[in-house]
């Protein structure tokens, strides 16, 4: 870690500014939050804060508010949710910035916690706008960025803060994310094999290019990997491909000749059928009737990998000393069609190997199959973490203080 932590920070007595993630999500009737492991990823900075004598003051977004106040994403019931995991009381600040917010900041005395409401009630936080990231910066006397989930984004409260402190330190949570992913790109334990899924090779070429000279292994699923058995010649029927991107699949097939490249030798297909337009006019499709096969005819679309794949993928991962997992083998989210992702789950956690699973999907899939408990270390930062197996400069990561 090249970068202040909090553990190198003096906050006794001090108003600590924290950006967490409290993106949880929530039942849309209710406001009732659903899953709160954001919330219980940021207790260990927050308890360090309080037990050191030090005055947090929290900020966090919730959802897509479009830049405007809108009640159905406010962030009061996650400080109740907080109040509650903390054991100790939680103020709710009606803004994250003005007179009456800043009141409330300089009003806290040490152990005191208080959380912010949503920053994206603000047009300026995405914008990264130099006034209301000043102002933010007024609600503390030190920076800390525990976040690694917005640390890809250069808004307000993750890069246009920091400007205005002497120290910009890492939190726990950060800190844990980053020595992860650090040493899978510097210095993994070997065998490396990486597992990489999901609808989109385009989504993933960069992580694909990155990987290719750090891995001993690269096992394809989900989706992305018809673009690839197409560009190999191979029937993939009416399954997703990216017809853009089948050139750029023959070149990474090429580069990758020096390391084990699999792509899946069996499917689940399923019937492919039209449904009714998504709220933004876009194509939805169901898939029914589904059938192992090896070569997926036309009307068929692939929707999960087959078992002779599900076998070879387990060999593989079973040798592992390292593995680095982002995105589904399938359409998980539909049980008849989760086996292979699931499989590769359970896989990973009995490989006993430091397993880092990406954000997303992949962490859904780890925790519904049970097996949370012996995965290393489950990111929680989707975006973040694939750019940063990209090999990408992180904006709220830079922006920290260098030790």
């Amino acid at each position: 870690m090249k970068k202040l932590t909090i553990r190198d920070l003096d906050v006794r007595g001090k108003r600590v500014l924290v950006r967490v993630d409290f993106n949880v999500p929530q039942d849309k009737k209710t406001g009732a939050i659903k899953d709160d492991a954001r919330i219980a990823g940021a207790l260990p900075t927050i308890r360090h804060i309080i037990a050191a004598g030090g005055r947090a003051v929290l900020m966090s977004h919730l959802g897509r508010p479009d830049g405007q106040p809108n009640p159905q994403f406010t962030l009061k019931p996650v400080a109740e949710r907080l109040s509650q995991l903390l054991g100790t009381p939680v103020l709710f600040a009606p803004d994250c910035v003005g007179g009456e917010v800043k009141k409330l900041a300089l009003g806290l005395k040490d152990g005191e916690v208080l959380l912010l409401e949503n920053l994206r009630f603000h047009a300026e936080e995405e914008k990264n706008e130099p006034g209301f990231a000043q102002q933010l910066a007024e609600l503390g006397e030190v920076y800390v960025n525990d976040a690694f989930g917005t640390a890809h984004r250069a808004h307000a409260s993750t890069a246009g803060v920091t400007q205005h402190f002497r120290q910009n330190a890492a939190g726990f949570l950060m800190e844990k994310e980053i020595d992860y992913l650090s040493r899978v790109l510097e210095d993994p334990a070997r065998p490396f094999v990486a597992i990489l899924g999901g609808a989109k090779v385009s989504d993933k070429i960069a992580v694909i290019e990155n990987l290719i000279p750090r891995a001993d292994a690269i096992l394809i699923g989900g989706a992305m990997a018809y673009t690839f058995l197409m560009a190999q010649g191979r029937q993939v029927g009416s399954s997703l491909v990216e017809q853009d991107k089948l050139d750029l699949a023959k070149s990474l097939l090429e580069k990758s000749a020096a390391i084990r490249f699999l792509l899946p030798s069996d499917h689940v297909a399923a019937e492919k059928k039209q449904g009714e337009p998504d709220k933004k006019g876009k194509p939805t499709f169901t898939f029914v009737n589904p059938r192992q096969v090896t070569d997926i005819p036309a009307g068929l679309a692939g929707v999960d990998i087959g078992p002779a794949t599900i076998e070879a993928y387990k060999a593989a991962i079973a040798g592992a000393r390292t593995v680095v997992w982002n995105g589904p083998m399938g359409i998980f989210e539909t049980p008849e069609y989760a086996r292979g992702t699931f499989e590769v789950a359970r896989a990973v956690a009995a490989s006993g190997a430091t397993s880092i699973v990406g954000g997303g999907d992949s962490a859904s899939a780890v925790l519904q199959s049970g097996v949370a408990d012996r995965i290393s270390h489950i990111s929680t930062g989707g975006g973040a973490s694939l750019e940063f197996l990209e090999g990408k400069t992180l904006p709220g990561v830079a922006a920290l203080t260098d030790k």
